[in-house]
């Protein structure tokens, strides 16, 4: 059995600018999943995805993976066309902590993850000093196209993104019991939580809350210990979260 590292939560910059060379990404969706980020990093077509990953230039695998509590709040917005359900979006202004994995990359593999996350080509470094500076910082349009720094750890910062407007400002959505078994089973291998205790955490996020509850949740992931969700077939490329 894989022994988890003890939760991390980030400290604060206290003003001063942290060493951007490493950084730790901090994936709450499918890239919970190690082997599924790997997909971003190594390039190809992840099971359960429905595009190919360039990839990155640089190709090693992370330098080292925790799990993670973020200041902040998950919610469920706007409908992805691969789980045909409400996505997972990250409020760091919302009261409460929200469950994530962070991994440590190099700047060069966080500008191609984003980039990827992005639907953009990998090849350009980002200039990191307004997130760093500010906490946060939009860098497009889209519903991922937000950078957010929470703060650090050991010295790096700690990287995520997001959509541009507020929980608050969100029409929240149902998640598929496809995609909240995709968060389920992230939860586990990353945090080392039960299914039981994911599925009620799940029950409370806005969008989930109320549409679902926690045995409604742990009865449709059906999951078991050590199982991972069934992988879809690799289609065209589509939205984020696929």
């Amino acid at each position: 059995m894989t022994t988890l590292s003890a939760v991390r939560r980030p400290e604060p910059l206290d003003g001063h600018e942290p060493d951007s060379e490493l950084v730790w990404y901090a994936a709450y969706g499918s890239n919970m999943h190690l082997d599924r980020l790997m997909y971003y990093i190594a390039g190809g077509c992840p099971p359960g995805g429905a595009r190919a990953y360039p990839g990155c230039r640089d190709t090693r695998p992370p330098q080292a993976t925790v799990p993670v509590m973020l200041p902040g709040q998950l919610y469920f917005a706007l409908e992805s066309k691969v789980w045909t359900g409400g996505m997972g979006f990250y409020d760091q202004t919302d009261d409460g902590e929200m469950p994530a994995r962070a991994y440590l990359v190099s700047r060069e593999q966080f500008s191609d993850i984003a980039a990827q996350e992005m639907h953009e080509l990998p090849g350009r470094d980002l200039d990191l000093s307004q997130a760093l500076k500010l906490g946060s910082v939009r860098l497009g349009p889209g519903r991922y196209e937000t950078l957010v720094c929470p703060g650090q750890i050991d010295g790096h910062p700690v990287l995520t993104f997001t959509a541009p407007w507020r929980r608050v400002d969100a029409e929240v959505t149902r998640p598929s019991a496809a995609y909240l078994r995709n968060f389920v089973s992230g939860l586990r291998e990353a945090h080392g939580w039960t299914t039981e205790d994911a599925a009620k955490y799940l029950s409370t996020r806005p969008g989930a809350a109320g549409s679902w509850t926690a045995k409604e949740i742990a009865a449709a992931v059906g999951l078991k210990p050590g199982v991972r969700p069934e992988p879809e077939a690799c289609g065209p490329a589509v939205g984020h979260e696929c």
